[in-house]
Protein backbone atom coordinates (compact mmCIF):
# COMPACT_ATOMS: atom_id res chain seq x y z
CA UNK A 1 0.00 0.00 0.00
CA UNK A 2 2.61 2.41 1.14
CA UNK A 3 4.48 1.47 -2.12
CA UNK A 4 1.29 1.90 -4.16
CA UNK A 5 0.73 5.46 -2.63
CA UNK A 6 4.33 6.63 -3.73
CA UNK A 7 4.23 5.62 -7.61
CA UNK A 8 0.76 5.28 -8.68
CA UNK A 9 -1.11 7.91 -10.49
CA UNK A 10 -0.63 11.03 -8.56
CA UNK A 11 2.07 14.37 -8.92
CA UNK A 12 4.67 14.12 -6.20
CA UNK A 13 3.06 17.06 -4.52
CA UNK A 14 -0.35 14.87 -4.08
CA UNK A 15 2.10 11.98 -3.37
CA UNK A 16 3.45 13.51 -0.48
CA UNK A 17 -0.01 14.41 1.01
CA UNK A 18 -0.96 10.77 1.00
CA UNK A 19 1.96 9.67 2.70
CA UNK A 20 1.90 12.03 5.59
CA UNK A 21 -2.14 10.79 5.89
CA UNK A 22 -0.49 6.97 5.64
CA UNK A 23 2.11 8.05 8.36
CA UNK A 24 -0.60 9.34 10.68
CA UNK A 25 -2.75 5.83 10.44
CA UNK A 26 0.45 4.35 11.18
CA UNK A 27 1.16 6.57 14.21
CA UNK A 28 -2.74 5.98 15.24
CA UNK A 29 -2.01 2.31 14.73
CA UNK A 30 0.47 2.05 17.39
CA UNK A 31 -1.79 3.87 19.81
CA UNK A 32 -4.68 1.41 19.12
CA UNK A 33 -6.45 3.59 17.06
CA UNK A 34 -7.23 1.14 13.80
CA UNK A 35 -8.29 4.09 10.93
CA UNK A 36 -7.47 1.36 7.81
CA UNK A 37 -8.05 -1.90 7.19
CA UNK A 38 -4.51 -2.49 6.39
CA UNK A 39 -3.79 -1.50 10.40
CA UNK A 40 -6.47 -3.29 11.78
CA UNK A 41 -4.82 -6.44 10.25
CA UNK A 42 -1.11 -5.31 11.16
CA UNK A 43 -1.91 -4.86 14.58
CA UNK A 44 -1.90 -8.42 15.62
CA UNK A 45 1.41 -9.15 13.73
CA UNK A 46 2.68 -5.97 15.37
CA UNK A 47 1.76 -7.54 18.34
CA UNK A 48 2.78 -10.80 18.43
CA UNK A 49 6.33 -10.35 17.57
CA UNK A 50 7.08 -7.03 19.09
CA UNK A 51 8.00 -4.89 15.86
CA UNK A 52 8.40 -1.29 16.85
CA UNK A 53 8.00 1.20 14.49
CA UNK A 54 10.69 2.39 12.84
CA UNK A 55 11.37 0.08 9.81
CA UNK A 56 7.62 0.72 8.98
CA UNK A 57 8.46 4.54 9.54
CA UNK A 58 11.63 4.23 7.50
CA UNK A 59 9.99 3.35 4.63
CA UNK A 60 7.84 5.77 4.45
CA UNK A 61 10.99 8.16 5.35
CA UNK A 62 12.59 6.83 1.37
CA UNK A 63 9.02 6.94 -0.22
CA UNK A 64 8.74 11.00 0.41
CA UNK A 65 12.31 10.49 -0.52
CA UNK A 66 11.82 9.57 -3.70
CA UNK A 67 8.88 12.19 -4.54
CA UNK A 68 11.55 14.84 -4.26
CA UNK A 69 14.92 13.38 -4.58
CA UNK A 70 16.32 12.11 -8.20
CA UNK A 71 19.84 12.36 -7.74
CA UNK A 72 22.45 11.26 -5.45
CA UNK A 73 25.62 13.05 -4.86
CA UNK A 74 27.50 10.50 -3.54
CA UNK A 75 27.67 7.22 -2.60
CA UNK A 76 27.31 7.91 1.40
CA UNK A 77 24.15 9.90 -0.34
CA UNK A 78 22.55 6.57 -1.89
CA UNK A 79 23.46 4.30 1.05
CA UNK A 80 21.52 6.90 3.15
CA UNK A 81 18.48 6.05 1.04
CA UNK A 82 19.09 2.42 0.95
CA UNK A 83 18.87 2.45 5.05
CA UNK A 84 15.23 3.76 4.76
CA UNK A 85 14.05 1.94 1.54
CA UNK A 86 15.74 -1.29 1.75
CA UNK A 87 17.22 -2.70 5.39
CA UNK A 88 14.04 -2.27 7.09
CA UNK A 89 12.77 -4.67 5.22
CA UNK A 90 14.97 -7.28 6.03
CA UNK A 91 14.98 -5.92 9.56
CA UNK A 92 11.24 -6.59 9.83
CA UNK A 93 12.11 -10.38 8.28
CA UNK A 94 13.86 -11.18 11.25
CA UNK A 95 11.68 -9.66 13.67
CA UNK A 96 8.94 -12.46 12.03
CA UNK A 97 11.39 -15.08 12.54
CA UNK A 98 12.15 -13.51 16.35
CA UNK A 99 15.59 -13.06 15.30
CA UNK A 100 15.75 -9.19 15.69
CA UNK A 101 18.75 -8.78 16.88
CA UNK A 102 22.04 -5.61 16.65
CA UNK A 103 24.50 -8.22 15.15
CA UNK A 104 21.99 -9.92 13.41
CA UNK A 105 20.88 -6.26 11.76
CA UNK A 106 24.37 -4.94 10.71
CA UNK A 107 24.71 -8.17 8.24
CA UNK A 108 20.83 -7.92 7.25
CA UNK A 109 21.77 -4.51 6.45
CA UNK A 110 24.58 -5.40 4.55
CA UNK A 111 22.55 -8.17 2.52
CA UNK A 112 19.62 -5.18 2.16
CA UNK A 113 21.35 -2.86 0.19
CA UNK A 114 23.44 -4.49 -1.76
CA UNK A 115 20.16 -5.78 -2.89
CA UNK A 116 18.64 -2.48 -3.63
CA UNK A 117 22.08 -1.77 -5.32
CA UNK A 118 21.78 -4.38 -7.67
CA UNK A 119 18.18 -3.48 -8.68
CA UNK A 120 19.65 -0.01 -9.69
CA UNK A 121 22.08 -1.47 -11.63
CA UNK A 122 19.71 -3.42 -13.34
CA UNK A 123 16.93 -0.53 -13.56
CA UNK A 124 19.18 2.47 -15.04
CA UNK A 125 17.13 2.70 -18.11
CA UNK A 126 13.63 2.19 -15.89
CA UNK A 127 14.74 4.56 -13.38
CA UNK A 128 15.66 7.52 -16.16
CA UNK A 129 12.37 6.69 -17.50
CA UNK A 130 10.51 8.07 -14.33
CA UNK A 131 13.07 10.53 -14.00
CA UNK A 132 15.79 9.40 -11.59
CA UNK A 133 19.65 8.55 -11.50
CA UNK A 134 20.49 6.50 -8.39
CA UNK A 135 24.26 5.98 -9.68
CA UNK A 136 26.26 8.50 -7.61
CA UNK A 137 27.19 12.03 -9.47
CA UNK A 138 31.02 11.41 -8.00
CA UNK A 139 30.94 8.03 -9.59
CA UNK A 140 29.70 9.50 -12.88
CA UNK A 141 32.18 12.13 -12.86
CA UNK A 142 35.16 9.45 -11.86
CA UNK A 143 34.67 7.63 -15.03
CA UNK A 144 34.13 10.50 -17.44
CA UNK A 145 30.29 9.31 -17.77
CA UNK A 146 27.68 11.62 -18.70
CA UNK A 147 23.89 11.63 -17.85
CA UNK A 148 23.37 11.23 -21.73
CA UNK A 149 25.87 8.34 -21.68
CA UNK A 150 23.23 6.41 -19.51
CA UNK A 151 20.51 7.43 -21.90
CA UNK A 152 21.68 5.79 -24.79
CA UNK A 153 20.52 2.44 -26.11
CA UNK A 154 23.91 0.88 -26.11
CA UNK A 155 26.39 1.60 -22.86
CA UNK A 156 29.33 3.55 -23.74
CA UNK A 157 32.82 2.00 -22.56
CA UNK A 158 32.80 4.33 -20.16
CA UNK A 159 29.41 3.45 -18.85
CA UNK A 160 30.56 -0.14 -18.99
CA UNK A 161 33.07 1.02 -16.59
CA UNK A 162 30.94 2.40 -14.63
CA UNK A 163 28.40 -0.24 -13.84
CA UNK A 164 31.68 -2.42 -13.53
CA UNK A 165 32.76 -0.67 -10.68
CA UNK A 166 29.35 -0.20 -8.82
CA UNK A 167 28.52 -3.95 -9.46
CA UNK A 168 31.99 -5.05 -7.76
CA UNK A 169 31.12 -2.50 -4.76
CA UNK A 170 28.00 -4.30 -4.64
CA UNK A 171 29.43 -7.64 -4.85
CA UNK A 172 31.67 -6.93 -1.33
CA UNK A 173 28.26 -5.98 0.40
CA UNK A 174 26.84 -9.74 -0.47
CA UNK A 175 30.19 -11.04 0.88
CA UNK A 176 29.77 -9.12 3.80
CA UNK A 177 26.03 -10.16 4.40
CA UNK A 178 26.89 -13.57 4.23
CA UNK A 179 28.14 -13.70 7.70
CA UNK A 180 24.39 -13.78 8.71
CA UNK A 181 24.08 -17.60 7.43
CA UNK A 182 26.27 -18.54 10.30
CA UNK A 183 23.69 -17.40 13.10
CA UNK A 184 20.51 -18.08 12.20
CA UNK A 185 18.78 -21.37 12.24
CA UNK A 186 18.17 -23.09 9.42
CA UNK A 187 15.13 -22.97 7.62
CA UNK A 188 15.76 -18.64 8.13
CA UNK A 189 19.30 -19.34 6.57
CA UNK A 190 17.38 -21.26 3.73
CA UNK A 191 15.09 -17.82 2.76
CA UNK A 192 17.93 -15.77 3.58
CA UNK A 193 20.58 -17.90 1.37
CA UNK A 194 18.12 -17.40 -1.41
CA UNK A 195 17.74 -13.86 -1.26
CA UNK A 196 21.75 -13.68 -1.47
CA UNK A 197 21.97 -15.99 -4.14
CA UNK A 198 19.40 -14.05 -6.24
CA UNK A 199 20.90 -11.03 -6.02
CA UNK A 200 24.57 -12.72 -6.80
CA UNK A 201 22.51 -14.43 -10.06
CA UNK A 202 21.21 -10.52 -11.05
CA UNK A 203 25.08 -9.40 -10.75
CA UNK A 204 26.40 -12.65 -12.91
CA UNK A 205 24.23 -11.64 -15.83
CA UNK A 206 25.29 -7.78 -15.64
CA UNK A 207 28.93 -9.03 -15.59
CA UNK A 208 27.32 -11.60 -19.06
CA UNK A 209 26.37 -9.25 -20.46
CA UNK A 210 29.83 -7.13 -19.86
CA UNK A 211 27.89 -4.45 -18.20
CA UNK A 212 25.96 -2.86 -20.73
CA UNK A 213 22.24 -2.41 -18.80
CA UNK A 214 20.83 -0.33 -20.60
CA UNK A 215 20.37 -2.52 -24.22
CA UNK A 216 18.78 -4.97 -22.39
CA UNK A 217 17.34 -4.73 -18.37
CA UNK A 218 19.33 -8.51 -17.27
CA UNK A 219 16.86 -10.77 -15.60
CA UNK A 220 16.92 -14.64 -14.26
CA UNK A 221 14.39 -16.20 -16.42
CA UNK A 222 12.28 -19.36 -15.18
CA UNK A 223 14.76 -21.75 -15.42
CA UNK A 224 17.71 -19.62 -13.84
CA UNK A 225 15.02 -19.20 -10.72
CA UNK A 226 13.71 -22.58 -10.42
CA UNK A 227 17.53 -23.58 -10.79
CA UNK A 228 18.37 -21.09 -8.07
CA UNK A 229 16.05 -22.78 -5.87
CA UNK A 230 16.54 -26.27 -6.02
CA UNK A 231 20.73 -25.26 -5.86
CA UNK A 232 19.57 -23.34 -2.65
CA UNK A 233 17.71 -26.34 -0.77
CA UNK A 234 20.02 -28.93 -1.70
CA UNK A 235 22.76 -26.98 0.09
CA UNK A 236 21.07 -26.18 2.60
CA UNK A 237 20.39 -29.96 2.74
CA UNK A 238 24.12 -31.08 2.19
CA UNK A 239 25.77 -28.41 4.48
CA UNK A 240 23.54 -26.86 7.31
CA UNK A 241 25.41 -28.78 9.91
CA UNK A 242 28.57 -27.24 8.54
CA UNK A 243 27.71 -23.32 7.56
CA UNK A 244 29.20 -21.67 10.98
CA UNK A 245 32.38 -23.15 9.70
CA UNK A 246 32.83 -21.90 6.46
CA UNK A 247 31.63 -18.29 7.06
CA UNK A 248 34.46 -15.99 7.97
CA UNK A 249 32.88 -13.22 10.04
CA UNK A 250 34.00 -9.94 8.35
CA UNK A 251 34.72 -6.18 9.33
CA UNK A 252 31.76 -4.28 8.43
CA UNK A 253 30.71 -0.97 10.06
CA UNK A 254 28.06 -0.76 12.76
CA UNK A 255 26.85 2.81 11.50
Amino acid sequence: MSDDLADEGNAPEQRLVLLDEWDEKLAACYRGEYLHPVFLALKETISEFGIPIDPFRNLLIAFRQDQLVTRYETYDDLLGYCRNSANPVGRLYLYLFRLAGPERFIYSDAICTALQLTNFWQDVTVDLMKGRIYVPLEDLRRFDCTEEDLQKSHASSAARRLIEFEVNRTQQLFNQGIYLLSIVPPRARYEISLFIRGGEAILKEIRKHKYDTLQKRPVLGKGQKLRLMLQTFLRREGHSNAVSKTIVRPAVSQD
